[in-house]
């Protein structure tokens, strides 16, 4: 199968492809959005090791934390301006090897400034996994499909924030001992072994690169590039273009598409003040030193994810089903968002909160216990946010809260912004991450907001304290709670303030 597969004559271009190769393709479009979790999942418990192995600081270690970020903004971006003029293919194959070469230079580092440059390549070339791999999905199914295969994506996507950290803190604290190192031979031997962690991401990273060349063939709908409406339009055979990364903001002059990400953006948020601290607040709190038990700590999280993942967008696509049903066949593309207000309004900033309550005062085992509960409450709100349509529908998945919220905002953007659907979601990513072009719209606004709050998350902790730090993370959430209910209200005519080439029901089936 190559990227010249055709569509099938006088069909749906969502017929295309059959329902193995369909999942295949899935498959592996979340092996490569599963690499940028590990990315920076398996990063963060090693912060204290790098810091010491360095010799520098904490502080200044997160900054590579703060520099991946804004890479991940500009490459969403980037990727997500060029899949729409190219196509999704050529992108993953130029941005993966960026990915492999970055992770192996972050293995070698042995200063701040190389660490630096090196996670920002890394980060770079592992971004267009998220903004792209919507996209795809975009392609690949219609409407009422798309909430449904969205959740399984992110749900398989999600094993990163599960398993990075485990797998970065048990490497960092046992790596020495699988690779028989003796233990005479002092720090650089046991320091080095989370630089082995970034070996193994880069050898990842060259299998996701041989299976999008071998296997994932061009899924953007026949004649919808940029490049074939050119040469249609011109006749021009001309095949270089520099196209401005930056022009998928503009799709963030849609109000609605505006609130949806600045809703995803401060579900991440709370994300990010529970989880780049951790080693700081539940770690020293509860005694935990050990790095495979700090990246144990991260589970709960990464599974709520997963949880919120999977039965989010099946929920989003059942509230898409209801409302247009009880509307006469009519298609609101809000009613997608009706799935996310109990996480939004409840979940997300209830979960970040307690977090700071109970480090703040409830000590021991159940402290911890309670700590860790958090983190799987606020793991599903994000998944909440992902697809929360869906889980609304059924109040018995209201735990998967931040998966969920991502997700429904996603495949709102895609709904909303079909034709540029990665456009759409990176630009939301930059804050927060449409389908196609639309989702990197909101991929890369909401990374752009994060590259520059993580970087004032661990000041903002030592300065006031873990839970002040959250209950600011916390207000954010309701205030963005509010825009969220403004949005599914009123979203005909936000929608109609500026029109920036909304999609239409007939485009989406």
């Amino acid at each position: 199968m190559s990227e010249e597969t055709p569509l099938l004559a006088g069909g749906s271009p969502y017929d295309r492809f059959s329902r193995p190769e369909k999942r295949l393709f899935v498959a592996i479009v979340a092996w490569t959005a599963l690499l940028p979790l590990f990315v920076s999942g398996s990063f963060v418990p090693s912060i204290p090791q790098i810091a010491s192995d360095l010799h520098t600081t904490a502080s200044v270690i997160s900054l590579a934390v703060s520099m991946a970020v804004l890479a991940t903004a500009i490459g969403s971006l980037s990727s997500a301006s060029y899949s729409t003029f190219y196509g999704r293919r050529p992108i993953y194959i130029f941005c993966l090897p960026f990915l492999c070469v970055g992770s192996f230079g972050v293995g070698l580092s042995t200063t701040v400034p190389e660490l630096l440059f090196w996670r920002f390549t890394q980060a770079l070339g592992a971004s267009c996994g998220w903004s792209l791999g919507a996209a795809v999905i975009g392609d690949l199914y219609k409407l009422e499909e798309r909430g449904t295969a969205l959740g399984v994506y992110y749900g398989m996507a999600m094993l990163g924030p599960a398993l990075a950290p485990l797998c970065g803190g048990e490497l960092s604290a046992n790596l020495k001992t699988c690779f028989n190192l003796p233990l005479d031979v002092g720090l650089a031997a046991h320091y080095s072994s989370w630089r082995h962690m970034q070996y193994i991401i880069g050898l990842s990273g060259v299998i996701a690169f041989l299976a999008v060349l071998v296997l994932l063939p061009e899924t953007m709908h026949l004649g919808t590039s940029g490049i074939e409406k050119l040469k249609r339009a011109t006749g021009s055979s001309r095949r270089l273009f520099w196209i401005n990364p930056l022009a998928s903001l503009g799709l963030l002059r849609s109000p609605n598409l505006l609130a949806a990400s600045i809703t995803g953006t401060t579900a991440l948020i709370t994300d990010f003040v529970l989880l780049l601290p951790l080693a700081y607040t539940i770690g020293q709190r509860y005694g935990i030193s050990n790095e495979a038990l700090i990246g144990a700590c991260f589970l709960p999280s990464g599974l709520g994810n997963m949880v919120g993942g999977v039965f989010s967008g099946r929920l989003s696509d059942y509230m898409v089903k209801k409302w247009r049903k009880r509307r006469g066949g009519e298609w609101v593309p809000e009613d997608r968002l009706r799935a996310a207000i109990f996480s939004s309004a409840v979940l997300v900033p209830a979960s970040v909160l307690c977090s700071g309550l109970v480090v703040q005062f409830v000590g021991g085992t159940l402290g911890l216990v309670l700590s860790l509960l958090c983190l799987f409450f606020n793991g599903m709100a994000v998944s909440y946010h992902q697809s929360l349509p869906l889980l609304l529908a059924d109040e018995k998945y209201c735990d998967d809260q931040l998966v969920s919220v991502l997700s429904t905002i996603s495949a709102y953007a895609v709904d909303i912004l079909h034709h540029r659907s990665a456009e759409a979601v990176a630009a939301s990513k930059s804050t927060h991450r449409r389908l196609k072009s639309d989702v990197r719209l909101t991929s890369g606004l909401r990374a752009l907001f994060l590259a520059f709050g993580s970087a004032a998350i661990m000041p903002l902790m030592q300065s006031i304290g873990p839970l002040a730090t959250d209950a600011i993370a916390a207000g954010l959430a309701w205030l963005s709670f509010i825009a969220l209910v403004a949005t599914i209200k009123y979203g005909d005519r936000m929608r109609a303030w500026i029109d920036v080439g909304y999609s239409t029901a007939e485009e989406n089936s």
